[in-house]
C-alpha cells in the first residue's frame, strides 16, 4: 500500500539556507547533523533512486523498465520512512514482489559457476552500479539499525533489491547479445 497522505508543505523555496550550519531537516521538523547515520542513509537512498532513474532512460524490455519504475517509488516509501523516524511506510510484499521477479528472472539465465565482473550493455552496466550502490545502502541502513530502531521491512528490501539488479543485468546482457565478463580467479600468468 502506498503511502498516500499529502506532505504538510510543498517545497516553495529551494534555497533554505537550513543546511547552511552543517544539520538536514527530517520531515518531522527535527534536524540532524548531516554526518548522522540517518541522513546518510536517506542520501544513498537517494543516490540509488537516482541511479535507477538513468537506468530507466535506456532502452529496455517492458517487463524490465515497469519493474524498476515501482522500485523508484518504493525507495520513495522506504526514504520517507527514514526522513520520519519510527513511522512505517515501506509495505509487507513490497520485498516478495522484487524477490518473485528475481525468481522468474533468473529461471532464464544459465547457471553460474564463476563469479561475473561489471559491465557488459550499458543497461547491466548501470545496473551494476545501482547495485553497488544499493549494497552500500543496506550497509548504511544496517549500521543506522545497529543504534536505532528500524522497520523490519527496510533491510530485506534493499538485500532483494541488490540481487534484482545483478539478475537484471544478466538478463540484459544476455538479451543485448553480450557474454558475461567472469573472473578469472587468483592472479595467475594467465593476464
Amino acid at each position: 500500500m502506498r503511502y498516500t497522505e499529502p506532505m504538510a508543505k510543498r517545497l516553495t523555496r529551494i534555497v533554505t539556507r537550513g543546511g547552511d550550519a552543517g544539520t538536514t531537516g527530517l520531515a518531522d521538523g527535527s534536524r540532524l547533523p548531516k554526518h548522522h547515520p540517518r541522513v546518510a542513509v536517506l542520501g544513498e537512498v537517494d543516490e540509488l533512486n537516482s541511479q535507477i532513474g538513468l537506468l530507466l532512460t535506456e532502452p529496455l524490455p517492458a517487463e524490465v523498465a515497469a519493474a524498476f519504475k515501482d522500485v523508484q517509488q518504493d525507495l520513495f516509501d522506504l526514504g520517507a520512512e527514514l526522513a520520519l523516524p519510527g513511522q512505517a511506510r515501506l509495505a509487507p510484499g513490497q520485498a516478495e514482489r522484487l524477490e518473485a521477479l528475481l525468481t522468474e528472472w533468473n529461471a532464464a539465465l544459465p547457471p553460474l559457476e564463476e563469479f561475473v565482473l561489471p559491465g557488459g550493455c550499458r543497461g547491466g552496466a548501470l545496473c551494476h552500479v545501482a547495485r553497488a550502490v544499493c549494497r552500500r545502502a543496506e550497509r548504511s541502513l544496517s549500521l543506522l539499525g545497529a543504534s536505532e530502531a528500524l522497520s523490519p521491512l527496510a533491510l530485506p528490501y534493499l538485500n532483494r533489491l541488490s540481487d534484482l539488479l545483478f539478475v537484471a543485468s544478466r538478463r540484459l546482457n544476455r538479451e543485448a547479445g553480450v557474454a558475461e565478463a567472469l573472473w578469472r580467479g587468483p592472479a595467475t600468468d594467465q593476464r
